[in-house]
């Protein structure tokens, strides 16, 4: 496992995302998908915000690729992030891998090899997921991983 270039921020696991945090564990980026509104739920929760169907919901795994829909170069971060920029916010379009449904759109990082000099609206990426380690006062050493996009 290698450190991330930018700081993982800290996410609470619940019954809902849990599957989210599973399948990312294990490579995987599995979202809800609602079957009536065919359309995959963002960010993951029991109940789809535009039908509020609750019964209709399945978890399906999608390819992990997607397009830059937008972004922002963020030249000087704040918090944690104070040492890590300049970094590259951005919204992406993500490829549903299924015929006629769109992908959600997520709020991510597009990191590597210095992204703000290459990045464009409509640039393909590619999911990867980043990893560390933090230490928690009561579960000991808890491995955080995170999702985020690659250049291709």
């Amino acid at each position: 496992m290698t450190a991330p270039f930018l700081p993982l921020a800290d996410v609470e696991t619940t019954v809902e995302n849990r599957p989210f945090w599973d399948a990312l564990r294990n490579g995987r980026l599995d979202l809800p998908y609602c079957a009536p509104c065919s359309a995959f739920v963002w960010y993951p929760r029991a109940i789809c915000p535009a039908c509020h169907s609750g019964n209709d919901i399945m978890w399906r795994t999608l390819p992990g690729t997607g397009r830059v829909y937008s972004y922002s170069v963020v030249a000087k971060g704040s918090g944690r992030w104070k040492e890590s920029g300049p970094y590259v916010v951005a919204y992406v379009q993500l490829d549903s891998g299924l015929v006629g449904v769109d992908g959600p759109r997520v709020l991510t990082n597009i990191v590597g090899d210095q992204p703000q000099q290459e990045v464009k609206v409509d640039a393909a990426v590619r999911m990867i997921i980043d990893s560390d380690v933090k230490n928690d006062a009561k579960l000991g050493d808890v491995v955080r991983n995170l999702l985020r996009f690659t250049l291709v």
